[in-house]
């Protein structure tokens, strides 16, 4: 956090990450934190002048502000979605001032996830997060590892492709009627993924915007 100050990034995303059980093992326990929350901890004491140690410095001249995670269609960790809008309220109770969502192809689910966020008293904005499908292989891939549904209009095109080539325009027109949709529907802001595809969202942007 003082190597961010000194390079004047102020806004941050906070986020568990997704280690694996390898990785986790491997790393000792007082040196990583177990939640999101925890990692809002330290921030929020970071902009108090406490460090780790619980020691007292300087303030920072300009604190941190910063944004969390949340999932439209449930964190595969969560028993339901109840559960899991009651840890994004806590997020936001801590001073998270927006929340960007996982990758979703399916507008409609943004759109209820909004509309339950509001029903449990959460004003903050939710970023719709955007990602171009560009293999093949992410047909299956996406919905096992990011719990994201494909809707069946998107699976059909791709099972019509032969090649990545095919599959990557197809991700890019996709992903440009969600942006449209959004924009018209008014969202805050767009966050695109770009592991992977980059170029696709460089299409995707100039094309919306």
């Amino acid at each position: 956090m003082i190597d961010l100050q000194y390079l004047g990034v102020s806004d941050l995303l906070l986020l568990r990450g997704d280690a694996n059980k390898l990785e986790r093992e491997q790393v000792a326990p007082e040196k990583c934190h177990e939640h999101t929350t925890d990692l809002i901890t330290q921030v929020n004491q970071f902009n108090q002048g406490i460090d780790l140690e619980g020691e007292r410095f300087e303030k920072p001249e300009t604190p941190f502000s910063f944004g969390v995670a949340c999932y439209p269609e449930k964190h595969e960790e969560a028993p339901n979605i109840e559960s899991d809008l009651a840890f994004l309220k806590q997020k936001l109770a801590m001073g998270a001032e927006y929340a960007v969502t996982q990758m979703f192809f399916d507008n409609q689910k943004y759109f209820d996830f909004v509309e339950k966020c509001r029903q449990e008293g959460i004003t903050q904005p939710i970023i719709p997060g955007i990602k171009p499908i560009v293999f093949l292989n992410q047909l299956t891939v996406l919905p096992k590892i990011f719990r994201s549904e494909i809707p069946e209009v998107l699976a059909a095109e791709l099972r019509k492709c032969k090649n990545d080539d095919e599959a990557k325009q197809v991700g890019v027109e996709w992903s440009i009627a969600q942006c449209k949709e959004l924009i018209q529907a008014g969202v805050p802001s767009l966050h695109f993924y770009t592991l992977m595809a980059t170029e696709s969202v460089r299409k995707v942007a100039k094309a919306v915007y």
